[in-house]
């Protein structure tokens, strides 16, 4: 994925598995639109009793539907931060990132088409999820990728990508600027909706929950 800027930043947490839908989309937007989306927030327990919430905040795009000066191109540039905090404490990983459909609906839980991503529809860690944001779909797909590409030494001194940060201490967060999401192939209306997943570990648990944001329109 192609970034103007990133910048991420971790903290601490603790979770169970499940999903907040976005309740609307947005209008179509024009060329450099700039879109401010109102973000999410969802409060989980755990089935240990801890509390897990997770805060998607600060989430716009600037839209330009025509890259490449034809119908079948879009670019977007998009920002937040997801904030975590947990009850009790506990430790875990935040994976934010977008499904991107193409004249498919990515507002309920039953989209059709292709969905690959670590966050499933029922907020269920898969894998298969991609990093980047530079996407080919046709009509009927959507596809999943994480924001995060951490470039890190593994055991044994190899270069290993992350798509997630870590946290512990009962709370964490991540924050991306103006990370791009390139569209080509879709002649049709386009979508594009971010999710934050978390992975959250307790004494007595280790769980997902899920946070969808709200859909918005690539043009």
């Amino acid at each position: 994925m192609i970034n103007r800027k990133f910048m991420a930043k971790v903290a601490g947490v603790s979770a169970a598995a499940t999903v907040a839908v976005g309740l609307f989309s947005t209008g179509a937007a024009n060329a450099d639109t700039f879109v401010p989306l109102p973000g999410g927030d969802i409060t989980k327990v755990l089935s240990d009793g801890t509390v897990v919430n997770i805060k998607l905040v600060g989430e716009s795009a600037n839209i330009n539907p025509s890259l490449g000066s034809t119908p079948v191109h879009r670019n977007a540039w998009v920002s937040g931060s997801a904030q975590v905090s947990v009850s009790d404490g506990g430790s875990g990983r935040i994976y934010p990132g977008y499904t991107v459909g193409c004249q498919v609906n990515i507002a309920g839980g039953d989209m059709g088409g292709e969905v690959t991503g670590e966050s499933d529809w029922e907020g269920n860690a898969t894998v298969g999820v991609g990093t980047g944001g530079n996407l080919s779909l046709g009509p009927g797909q959507s596809k999943s990728f994480y924001i995060l590409d951490i470039e890190k030494a593994d055991d044994y001194g190899s270069e290993s990508h992350g798509k997630s940060n870590k946290f512990k201490n009962g709370s964490g967060s991540v924050t991306w600027a103006d990370s791009t999401i390139g569209l080509t192939g879709c002649g049709g209306y386009a979508q594009a909706r971010a999710f934050v997943s978390v992975e959250v570990e307790t004494d007595n648990v280790i769980s997902w929950v899920t946070l969808w944001g709200q859909p918005f329109s690539l043009g």
